[in-house]
């Protein structure tokens, strides 16, 4: 049975709830992504921002704990890949952070999904 474990990617960029909005579309763009987790001060998932978040802002809106999409669905590290695949599914969204003990240790996308039913390990 494959796990979320196996196929996260453990290298995530993410940001805090008291960052710009500006600062975070750099990021997006810089790393080439299209959403991050939103951490706060423990480390723990409170979010996740997008561009879709980025898009549908509205004048006023200057932080990205004034846009996240909280609370954010997540998954620990022995969940099976079906169920990660039902999850993105169900809740129409396209990543998916893994925590332990609520501290993020990955996240999982779509194409990651995708990459593991292939038996790809790239």
């Amino acid at each position: 049975m494959v796990t979320a474990k196996q196929i996260m990617t453990k290298q995530v960029v993410s940001t805090v709830p008291y960052r710009k909005v500006e600062e975070v579309t750099r990021v997006l763009y810089h790393h080439g992504i299209s959403g991050l987790p939103v951490l706060d001060e423990q480390k723990h998932v409170v979010g996740m921002v997008t561009e879709a978040d980025i898009l549908d802002r509205t004048i006023g809106q200057d932080t990205v704990q004034d846009i996240m999409s909280a609370p954010a669905c997540t998954c620990c590290e022995d969940t099976p890949l079906q169920e990660i695949a039902a999850l993105l599914t169900e809740r129409k969204i396209k990543r998916l952070p893994v925590v332990r003990e609520g501290e993020l240790v990955g996240i999982i996308s779509r194409a990651d999904i995708v990459r593991a039913l292939a038996g790809r390990r790239d």
